[in-house]
Order: C-alpha cells, then sequence, then structure tokens
C-alpha cells in the first residue's frame, strides 16, 4: 500500500546498456572502481537491475553476477551480489542459507517467513524450487523441529486469510487464548496461538490483540514471553510484532545487529537489502523514535569502507 515507502525507486533516467558499459568500464583492467559499482547498483531499482543484467550478456556475452563476483568480497560483495537478485530468489537463497550446514539460524528462517505477505510467500517457493529442485517446505521439515517447525511449514504455506476483521470471531479467537492461557497447558496453547497467528489476517489479529487486552488486562505479546520459550517464542512474538508495526520490527532487528561489540553483518545485510524498496523509510523513522539516534548514524559509526558506503547509499538521507 501507500502507507510503507522504500528509500529505493526506479532511477529517472534509466539507461540499461549506459549502466551496463558503465559497470563494465569499472571493472576493466588493474582494480575495479568499487565505488563507482556500488554507487550506481544502490540508485537503481531492482527491476532496473534486471535489465541491467541482461544488457551487460547482450553487449558483452559475459554474466554481470560472475564478474561482480571476482571483483568484489566479503560483506561489500554479499550486500550487492543481493540487491542484484530478484527479491523472492535473495529470499529464498537467505533461507537456505540459514538452514545449511550443521546449525541452523531459527532467527533468519523466523525473521523472513512471519514478515512476508502471501505474494510475497508464494513467489519465494517458486524461487526456491527452481533455484535448489527441492520444496522450501521439504527442507523446512528436515531442519527444524517440534512447534517451531509447525509455525515454519504453516507461514511457508502463504495461506494467511486477507479479509477484513470479523469483530464475533476476533472475540472468539481471543477467548480462545485466553481460556488456554489460563489452563496452563503448554503444548494446546502453542497449537491455538500458531493456528490463531498463521491463518487470520493482519487486520483481523490486531482486532484480536485489542479483545484480548480488555478480556485479561494483558498485552499478547506478553502473554506469549510469559508462557513460552525459545525458537517457538521467537516466532510467535515476530508474528505479532509484525501485526502491529511491521517497520518498528526491523527497526528493532537492525538496532539490536548493531549494538554491543560485534556487529551482526548477516542480518544488517539481509534486512537493507530486503527492506530498501519495500518500508526502508518507515524503518528509518521508527528507528529514530524509539532509539534517538538515525539510523544512518547507527550505520555509520558500527562500519567501514566500501561497505559503510553502500549501506548509507541504501539508507539514504540522515534523519
Amino acid at each position: 500500500g501507500n502507507r510503507y515507502r522504500g528509500s529505493i525507486t526506479d532511477y529517472a533516467g534509466f539507461d540499461p546498456n549506459q549502466d551496463a558499459e558503465a559497470l563494465y568500464t569499472a571493472m576493466k583492467g588493474f582494480g575495479s572502481d568499487k565505488e563507482a559499482i556500488l554507487e550506481l547498483i544502490t540508485s537503481r531499482s531492482n527491476k532496473q537491475r534486471q535489465e541491467i543484467c541482461q544488457s551487460y550478456k547482450s553487449l558483452y556475452g559475459k554474466d554481470l553476477m560472475a564478474d561482480l563476483k571476482s571483483e568484489i568480497s566479503g560483506n561489500l560483495a554479499k550486500l550487492i551480489l543481493g540487491l542484484m537478485m530478484p527479491p523472492a530468489h535473495y529470499d529464498a537463497k537467505q533461507l537456505k542459507k540459514a538452514m545449511e550446514g550443521a546449525g541452523t539460524d531459527e532467527q533468519a528462517l523466523i525473521e523472513i517467513l512471519a514478515t512476508r505477505n502471501n505474494q510475497e510467500i508464494q513467489a519465494i517457493n517458486e524461487a526456491y524450487q527452481e533455484d535448489y529442485h527441492k520444496s522450501l517446505e521439504d527442507d523446512l521439515t528436515s531442519d527444524t523441529s517440534g512447534h517451531l517447525k509447525r509455525i515454519l511449514v504453516s507461514l511457508a504455506t502463504g495461506n494467511r486469510d486477507e479479509g477484513p476483521e470479523n469483530s464475533d470471531q476476533a472475540r472468539e479467537d481471543a477467548q480462545e487464548i485466553a481460556d488456554t492461557t489460563s489452563s496452563g497447558d503448554k503444548p494446546s496453547l502453542e497449537t491455538r496461538f500458531m493456528s490463531i497467528l498463521c491463518s487470520r489476517s493482519y487486520q483481523h489479529l490486531r482486532r484480536v490483540f485489542q479483545e484480548f487486552i480488555k478480556m485479561t488486562n494483558h498485552d499478547v505479546e506478553h502473554t506469549i514471553k510469559k508462557e513460552m520459550s525459545g525458537d517457538v517464542q521467537d516466532a510467535l512474538v515476530a508474528i505479532v510484532q509484525s501485526v502491529k508495526n511491521k517497520p518498528l520490527f526491523f527497526a528493532d532487528k537492525l538496532y539490536k545487529s548493531m549494538k554491543g561489540a560485534g556487529t551482526d553483518e548477516k542480518t544488517l545485510t539481509r534486512i537493507m537489502v530486503s527492506r530498501s524498496e519495500i518500508d526502508l523509510l518507515n524503518i528509518r523513522r521508527e528507528f529514530i523514535e524509539k532509539y534517538d539516534k538515525s539510523l544512518h548514524h547507527v550505520i555509520e559509526s558500527d562500519n567501514s569502507g566500501d561497505y559503510l558506503k553502500a549501506l548509507l547509499a541504501l539508507c539514504g538521507g540522515e534523519d
């Protein structure tokens, strides 16, 4: 909708051939002009970047992604190559990476699956199948377990209701959660929360949360935190926060990725890339409101080099 705005939009005087030439020149000879590369790519929209890839191939008979890969490395490469991928393929890759190797990065799985809408989830499923010749659901099933697995598989169906709120139903939903909470039966509480939080529309859930407060004097999020723990708690809280205020959910994630000793570049890159055209301006607004520092300032004090330049270009202005 119009309420959400990204920091990256279509570049006005766009000419894919000219951009392809500029990138080719920036990568020719000794030592590539990394700044020219990052400036160009961060100022084009994803749709435009796809056209640049096509022009590059037809002008030079080479794959732009492969050429970029051989010129840049580290965090800068992850960011730039991420920006070059169509969003659904980028999300699919992040999910795949979260499940590869020994441990699973549950936080990344939760962040992506709890915040994408039906259309985005459906596109991710297609991209995943196309890129990895396996279904996302199969990988989630073999890589996670228990109630977390059920929540993630449910979210990955992309089958959330999109209708308006139904006030009678909202009262019933709230009552059901409230009753199960007081019964102290944890497995059925997790199941109850899951079936409501994963299937009802955002608009309806906002109403459920209001009814729940009226009934219990407690906030749903507070109740989940009190009654549950670990990844199941994280997943359900992520859904609740996303329903209440999605840009704020991401602002919190960004803040946490940079607070303390080291930076969690994986999370920082993933959110900056995936929200740049969706709601990064909203995220910036929530960020400064909550933390009294601009996102721009916190990124700047926490990163360096070309990676920093690229992050700031995505972030846009200082608030």
